[in-house]
């Protein structure tokens, strides 16, 4: 086992700075660029519907493949084993339920929001306005985590273990840092550049991220020979658990001996987050946007094709990366650096680096993989960033403050405005949930999505009856309830480590979890469904028209370039 310096060095730290100077330069000089080319209310909530099958996927990936794919997964792999590929396994599970139930017809149906759908055949304010509410709550929710991995990744970066300082920084101040930088970094992506600019940027960074990904997979194989077996027998002689860390239950659906209740609290949790990343995806905001810049279904099929290729092989490499991690770099150094894991990967680059060819080579491929997560970030930012500014100035601003009477020109500019306010209450938020795990915190964003969108969703395109008090009771419903049990949660609240330490977002002492599970999604996505089932059968509105014409634009796509108010 390699064991890493404490503090990078400082040609390491010039490497890095460099590599991140070009990237932000290049992606704030598309940005620029693309700023030029939106001049319109589609141009800059849906790119002008301009782009490619193939490039739509690339930006898919993107979207997807962000710091919980890239530092949260792989660090929850190299600290518990085959527990953590449940993430990878989840997350690529989930895009055929979207591929199968939402791609296609969501794209036919909808012009800029998924709430052009929701809305189509009820009562556009009030539906409106519960989508606008779910999309900025799940995008915060979601944007937490990316904002908790950058500030993991600039402390590792700047050689910063708890305890220690760099140019008067201590590491919580690092992280505090490395957040701010990447709110305002992906504040200035959307509100320059909009959908086309984020596109554009996304596509840069999925190349970039897939190809520093690749690089450390195939040295990390060739440490082992190219022998995935031997690779993994190491990482579970350096774990401290033996074989066991090849098999369930380090993480979840533990099994408590003398605590049968406990036990079963472990197992339901873990069906829990199963049931949150199958069915997240297809309701989450920023997954849901991308359907509407390609042209036709046919490419909206095509992408997410592409996407799927894409992030399939990304999550195999997330498990090289997370073994090779527990493998090469050690629990100890592993936690010492960030306890939540979310270092893991950049660790990882470092060590090989170091293997292969001394400091510098540490140095550079520490630089190249950071370059590389920090590019996962920087996209997913900034497509939830405009994911949430489009349905608050094109669903909440235009359709229900001013009746859909605003100009394009307005629109766009309260869509600029909005992603300033959503970045800057991320940056808030995530300041205090630093000690969490970021794939953990993206497992509660699914789980909102899931039971806020995802019901509604599918009973707007499929079932007739379906009505505007069911869409209300189904949002509000699911989104309560999720909210709600991840508040009243031990990730809120009484929950310890061994030490007597909290590993809730809030201090040791405060305590008032009631709901034993960590992640939601068991109760809140059944809550949802069926809060939606009822509202719509307590409510005798309903329009069987104008659910056969949604269902003729869904299969054909005939109209949906067209804003519909009513």
């Amino acid at each position: 086992m390699i064991t890493l310096a404490n503090e990078a060095s400082a040609e390491g730290r010039i490497i890095t700075i460099i590599l991140f100077t070009v990237m932000t330069a290049a992606t704030l000089w598309v940005t620029v660029w693309a700023r030029k080319y939106t001049r319109s209310a589609a141009d800059f909530h849906s790119g002008g519907r301009s782009f490619t099958g193939l490039q739509n996927g690339l930006a898919i990936g993107s979207d997807y493949m962000s710091a919980a794919s890239f530092l949260g997964i792989a660090g929850m792999i190299a600290l518990f084993g085959y527990d953590g590929f449940l993430y990878s396994i989840g997350f690529l599970v989930a895009w055929l339920v979207a591929l199968l139930l939402v791609a296609e017809l969501l794209r036919n149906s909808g012009r800029f929001t998924m709430a052009d759908v929701l809305s189509y055949r009820m009562r556009q304010r009030p539906v409106r306005t519960a989508a606008s509410v779910s999309t900025l709550t799940v995008s915060i929710f979601y944007l937490l985590a990316q904002m908790v991995g950058a500030g993991a990744l600039v402390a590792l970066l700047l050689g910063i273990s708890p305890g220690e300082t760099y140019l008067g920084m201590s590491a919580d101040t690092a992280k505090i840092v490395g957040i701010v930088t990447v709110g305002l970094l992906m504040i200035s992506y959307v509100t320059f550049g909009g959908m086309k600019g984020t596109t554009y940027v996304q596509i840069i960074q999925a190349v970039v991220l897939m190809s520093g990904a690749a690089l450390l997979c195939l040295l990390v194989l060739a440490m082992y020979d190219f022998n995935p077996g031997a690779l993994m027998s190491d990482a579970a002689k350096a774990s401290g658990v033996g074989d066991a860390f090849l098999e369930p239950g380090q993480r979840y659906g533990v099994e408590v001996a003398g605590d049968a209740w406990q036990t079963m609290v472990n197992k339901l949790d873990l069906i829990s987050l199963g049931l949150a990343l199958v069915l997240g995806t297809a309701g989450l905001p920023h997954v849901l946007i991308r359907f509407y810049t390609v042209p036709d279904s046919k490419a909206a099929r095509k992408s997410v094709n592409w996407g799927i290729g894409l992030i399939g092989t990304f999550y195999l490499f997330t498990l090289i990366l997370g073994f090779g991690a527990a493998a090469v770099v050690g629990r100890d150094a592993i936690i010492g650096q960030d306890a939540a894991g979310n270092a893991a990967a950049p660790q990882l680059a470092e060590s090989v680096g170091l293997h292969f060819g001394g400091d510098f080579l540490g140095a550079v491929l520490l630089a190249v993989i950071a370059a590389a997560a920090f590019a996962a970030i920087l996209s997913t930012v900034a497509g939830l960033t405009i994911a949430s500014s489009s349905s608050l100035a094109h669903d909440f601003y235009n359709s229900v403050l001013r009746r859909g009477k605003a100009t394009e020109k307005e629109e766009v500019r309260v869509a600029r405005y909005a992603a300033v306010g959503v970045g800057v209450i991320s940056v808030v938020l995530a300041i205090f949930a630093q000690s969490l795990n970021v794939a953990f915190l993206v497992g509660l964003a699914f789980a909102i999505a899931a039971s806020a969108n995802l019901p509604t969703i599918l009973l707007s395109l499929f079932w007739k009856r379906f009505n505007t008090t069911g869409a209300l009771a189904g949002i509000y419903g699911g989104l309560i309830s999720a909210v709600g049990l991840v508040f009243f949660s031990p990730v809120v609240s009484g929950k310890v480590d061994a030490n007597g330490e909290s590993t809730s977002l809030l201090p040791t002492g405060v305590d008032f979890a009631w709901f034993p599970l960590e992640n939601p999604a068991l109760v809140s996505i059944p809550l949802g469904l069926l809060c939606a089932i009822v509202g719509t059968l307590l409510s005798k509105e309903r329009d069987d028209a104008k659910f056969a014409r949604l269902q003729v634009r869904a299969l054909t796509g005939a109209g949906a370039e067209k804003a519909e108010q009513h």
